[in-house]
């Protein structure tokens, strides 16, 4: 398994991102690389919520992106600030809806919204990144 890419952003802190294939699977890694980001930044706090979010992101991705991989990219843009983001190769936009409650799934970016207190979507050239960030309850 190819090991996370590692790069000081200008905040002085290190940014950790990983390209995974486009399956389900992808997104257990992905949740230990937002574990791995928050212990390093000692934002274990931060560490639960996030790793829930990358999933739901990751799981939206996996479902509705094209061709074979995605990037997880975890920041830390300021001391207390996790920032999230999963980077696919499809152009539309993540649509929040309101589920039925007899749907199944459909929930994800409610979940998304609910537990992030920002969160929204960046056109790329290639695609698009779909973020979140999270604040206030890292340890320091």
């Amino acid at each position: 398994m190819p090991r996370p890419a590692t790069r000081t952003r200008k905040t002085g802190h290190p940014g950790y991102s990983e390209t995974l294939p486009r399956e389900p699977e992808s997104a257990t890694t992905a949740r230990r690389l937002v574990r791995a980001a928050c212990a390093a930044w000692c934002l274990d706090g931060l560490a639960d919520d996030g790793a829930l979010i990358v999933s739901e992101l990751m799981s939206n991705a996996v479902r509705h992106a094209r061709r074979g991989s995605l990037r997880v990219v975890v920041e830390r843009p300021e001391t207390a600030c996790l920032r999230i983001g999963v980077v696919d190769f499809s152009k539309a936009p993540p649509v929040r809806r309101a589920p039925d409650p007899e749907d199944e799934g459909g929930r994800g970016l409610v979940l998304v919204a609910e537990l992030a207190e920002d969160w929204g979507s960046e056109p790329l050239p290639w695609g698009k990144r779909v973020w979140a960030e999270l604040r206030g309850k890292g340890d320091e």
